[in-house]
């Protein structure tokens, strides 16, 4: 049943890309050689923002630092200074386009663009050996999928990790047209219990596209599927797609279809800063989607300049409760893209998350984190403590390449200044991590994981 709209006054959807930064009228007031900073940067990692954060998340009165404009608005610390630099050059010389784009290629390619073994080890192989286009086979119960029509977002997130999806880098895309590749993959997989839809955000799509994408994998027969996710941060970037219009109605309903289906609808809603939740239309569009039975799971990453306090996260977690929503990652800013700009050392990571976990109810207690995205898997800074007189990260791999590895403690020599685990070593001399030589048998082989029908991982 479909929860009627509160009278909130919906907008038209309005857009502004790197062409248009001169032309957003709240960045008038700032100085021409900010403005050509932001310009430069918005050559090599994407910009998109929109009307409603420009006018209703966005503290135009607190600009630089407040946490929205950081999040939605390049800034020039988020490269090198001579990477900007150079590409201000060609900017202020009007350079012919092929070669601000030669620069602009260079820079990115030197941002590690596709981390964790995303191009080498995820892309899935079916029955005769060939990779599967648009989908990502990490962990054995889970596949993403990347629509083709998904693969943009109503605003862009300034850290995003999946920046290439975005900046014309078409050999580092993953984008699939159709559905049906994922349905005979999923039958020849039986162990895959879920599938995740992500990008870009799929929410971008209409429903009735997305319904294209769904279709197929709702009417073959698939019992093995147990969850339908969706990761998308239109909740928090244009809500009105779920408070609004017939197309909101549609979306509702399309939950309640994979409901009825016996399957669980997820929306992996990525929450950033508190500001997000605040709107009176953010809160709506999160009560209506529970109210219509899907599962709201809330995520983001820890990242400086943006939310690396504990208040923040208390606070966000506490408001997700209330809405119906439930608290799932606290994640660490990965190793790509302007993570030097956004990157928090893991000590502070975790006194972070503990600071706004010990201040909360149980019921915002099923988050998790700090956790890092790794090649191995996810990594979750379980503690920080001193065994036989070393001091020492504690870690758990909470998702892992090979199952065998989940759930797994072991231990890291403390380090400050590390932000990622490949900047960690083994604690008490030992030479490796426990992960490490199943994935160096990956590495070899040139792919990861190769599921049977068992489940099992046969290398």
């Amino acid at each position: 049943m479909l929860q009627p709209v509160d009278s909130i006054a919906t907008r038209d959807f309005k857009i502004f890309g790197k062409q248009q930064l001169d032309k957003i009228p709240q960045l008038q007031s700032l100085d021409p050689e900010t403005r050509l900073n932001m310009r430069a940067v918005a050559e090599v990692l994407p910009f998109r923002v929109n009307n409603y954060v420009l006018d209703e998340l966005i503290d135009w009165d607190n600009i630089p630092n407040d946490p929205m404009f950081q999040l939605s608005f390049p800034q020039p610390g988020m490269l090198q200074p001579r990477q900007v630099q150079a590409v201000r050059d060609l900017l202020a010389a009007n350079a012919p386009a092929a070669r601000l784009a030669q620069e602009v290629q260079r820079i990115q390619y030197s941002l590690n663009p596709h981390p964790a073994g995303q191009k080498s080890l995820n892309v899935p192989q079916d029955a005769q050996g060939q990779p599967v286009a648009g989908m990502q086979h990490k962990y054995r119960e889970t596949v993403l999928f990347f629509p083709m029509a998904g693969q943009t977002c109503h605003s862009y997130c300034t850290y995003c990790f999946r920046w290439p999806q975005f900046v014309g880098l078409d050999d580092m895309k993953f984008a699939s047209r159709e559905s049906d590749s994922l349905v005979r993959y999923l039958k020849e997989h039986p162990e895959v219990t879920s599938i995740l839809l992500t990008g870009g955000d799929p929410m971008i799509m209409r429903t009735e596209v997305l319904e294209q994408y769904l279709n197929p994998i709702l009417e073959a027969d698939l019992p093995n599927i147990a969850s339908i996710r969706i990761g998308t941060k239109a909740p928090a970037w244009w809500p009105y797609r779920f408070t609004h219009g017939e197309d909101a109605d549609a979306f509702l309903r399309l939950i309640e279809r994979v409901r009825g289906t016996g399957r669980d609808m997820a929306l992996m809603a990525h929450f950033s800063v508190k500001r997000e939740l605040e709107t009176a239309v953010a809160q709506q569009a999160i009560r209506r989607l529970v109210n219509a039975g899907a599962t709201v799971r809330c995520q983001a990453p820890l990242i400086r300049h943006v939310n690396d306090n504990a208040e923040n996260w208390r606070d966000m977690w506490r408001t997700q409760v209330r809405l119906g929503a439930i608290p799932y990652y606290m994640f660490v800013e990965r190793d790509t893209g302007a993570r030097g700009y956004f990157e928090v050392p893991l000590h502070s990571a975790y006194d972070i998350f503990t600071q706004a976990y010990s201040q909360v109810t149980g019921l915002a207690r099923t988050v998790r984190g700090p956790s890092m995205s790794c090649t191995p898997g996810k990594v979750m800074v379980e503690g920080i403590t001193e065994v036989r007189g070393e001091k020492v990260f504690v870690l758990k791999m909470i998702q892992a390449r090979d199952p065998a590895w989940v759930n797994r403690v072991f231990f890291a020599r403390y380090d400050e200044k590390a932000t990622w685990m490949d900047q960690l070593r083994p604690a008490f001399g030992e030479s490796e991590f426990l992960f490490e030589p199943g994935l160096r048998a990956m590495n070899e082989a040139g792919r990861g994981q190769v599921w049977c029908e068992d489940g099992l991982r046969v290398a």
